[in-house]
């Protein structure tokens, strides 16, 4: 259990370094939130006095509405070059999208000269991404300024501690340095990674921490061991370190964690829902937009598909399948028919390689993923998402639910036509359960980490592999 719970720690790991952030004591922290907004203001000023001699009103205006959008600007110094070049121009063609259909509904654009904004639309990402990559060439020396690390210990050497020492230790140009666990259980018990230091039992934290110069505890001990942490505490008055407490409910990976109050009560979001207030709505009205835009354009290839069904093979065009949607209630998902079956029972067999059951259309219906056109009218239902977790037939859910634990997390939100996972290699059959684990764990470092922007980056990578990918079929 204990291995287990540390290679899914170990995972989400690799999986999120570069989402995480480096701390608000961290000077980078300060220049990583203003390189976006500084590189594509100075971007745009610099044009202005270039052309008109001088910075007009107008401009002025337009940077105060830039701040306001690119500012904290997205931490990307532990990412690597092409993931940061991919990102600065996605975030750049949303952001001047925006920028060109609010100055052409306002009529505003007419006030701007039209060589100024020709010429920044394409030197402000390239000021972003020198600016970025200064940063990143710098990002050491920065971090020397700053003096020396931070030393850190954990108490308790369990999962939670184990997965939190494993991210100090990835987390590049951090200020903190771990040493080592601090706990009272002999390293057979432990049965911990050979690679982490146990620098003494519990009891002898206070003069471990003074031995060691210790700046910062962490405290990664059972909920339920309240008299030890008291103890722990009021030993630890006689030393200078910073103390946090890691508690052991984070284990279960926090979905969307947040704290607000019941009735005037503290609380604190364990599993909840990215789609909350303002950004249900914003996912909404996005679905809304893509699926109709989608729909009107390929609206010819849908009648096309529809006769070449029909003719294909005897059955009906539109393939329904009960799956599980938002909450874990039941929908209809529609596909065009690539079988010559339509399972929808107790028991459903997943597509293989080679599979009789296909049809010659079907085939390439599936491996281009044009079946699942029909699903942008789920969207438009409200039964589905553009991008979520791919929505199973029942019958696997009932299976998964019981094999794979969080399974039904995922229902959180509503499905999706493509996801997270399938973008990152996990599309078409799993045949196996670890497979499906694979899935699933990207399904919730979706909901754990959902933006917009995420959600285009998603579509457009679904755009790119679904030509190339062989796994459907």
């Amino acid at each position: 259990m204990y291995k287990a719970e540390e290679r899914r720690s170990a995972s989400t790991i690799n999986r999120t370094e570069g989402q995480a952030t480096l701390g608000k004591d961290n000077l980078l922290s300060v220049f990583e939130s203003l390189v976006t907004s500084a590189s594509i203001i100075a971007a745009l000023l610099v044009l202005a006095v270039e052309y008109d001699g001088e910075v007009l009103p107008q401009y002025l205006l337009l940077s105060v509405v830039v701040f306001a959008l690119t500012f904290p600007s997205k931490p990307r110094l532990m990412v690597s070059n092409l993931a940061m070049v991919a990102d600065i121009v996605i975030n750049w063609v949303w952001i001047a999208s925006l920028l060109a259909l609010t100055a052409y509904g306002t009529g505003f654009l007419r006030e701007f000269s039209g060589w100024v904004i020709g010429t920044w639309l394409w030197v402000a990402p390239l000021a972003e991404l020198a600016a970025s990559l200064v940063l990143r060439a710098m990002a050491p020396a920065l971090l020397t300024l700053q003096g020396p690390q931070k030393r850190a210990l954990i108490v308790g050497m369990n999962a939670q501690g184990v997965a939190l020492a494993n991210r100090l230790q990835a987390t590049r140009l951090s200020r903190i340095r771990f040493i080592g666990f601090v706990d009272s259980r002999t390293t057979d018990r432990l049965n911990s990674p050979s690679t982490h230091t146990l620098l003494g039992p519990t009891d002898e934290l206070a003069a471990l921490a003074k031995q060691h110069n210790v700046d910062i505890i962490y405290l990664s001990l059972p909920m339920a061991s309240q008299p030890r942490i008291l103890a722990i505490l009021d030993e630890l008055k006689d030393t200078t370190a910073s103390i946090y407490f890691v508690p052991d409910m984070f284990v279960t990976d926090l979905i969307q964690g947040y704290s607000s109050a019941v009735c005037g009560m503290p609380v604190i979001s364990v599993c909840e829902s990215p789609f909350r207030a303002f950004d249900g709505v914003l996912k909404r009205m996005s679905d809304m937009v893509f699926a109709s835009l989608i729909l009107i354009l390929i609206s010819p290839v849908l009648v096309v598909i529809a006769v070449a069904v029909r003719m294909g093979s005897p059955g009906p065009i539109i393939f329904k399948q009960r799956r599980y949607g938002l909450d874990g209630q039941e929908i209809l998902v529609y596909k065009f028919r690539s079988m010559t079956v339509t399972e929808d029972g107790g028991v459903v067999t997943q597509a293989k390689k080679n599979d009789s059951r296909i049809t010659p259309l079907g085939a390439v219906l599936r491996r281009t993923s044009l079946d699942e056109l029909p699903q942008f009218i789920n969207v438009l239902q409200g039964r589905m998402s553009i991008v979520g977790p791919r929505p199973h037939a029942v019958a696997h859910n009932e299976m998964y639910r019981k094999l794979i634990k969080g399974y039904m997390v995922r229902h959180k939100v509503k499905p999706g036509i493509t996801g997270w996972a399938q973008v990152n290699g996990f599309r078409g059959e799993t045949d196996t359960l670890e497979k499906m684990q694979a899935r699933i764990d990207y399904d919730l470092d979706y909901l754990r980490n959902w933006t917009l922007r995420l959600d285009i980056h998603i579509i457009l990578r679904t755009v790119q592999l679904v030509a190339n990918d062989s796994k459907a079929y």
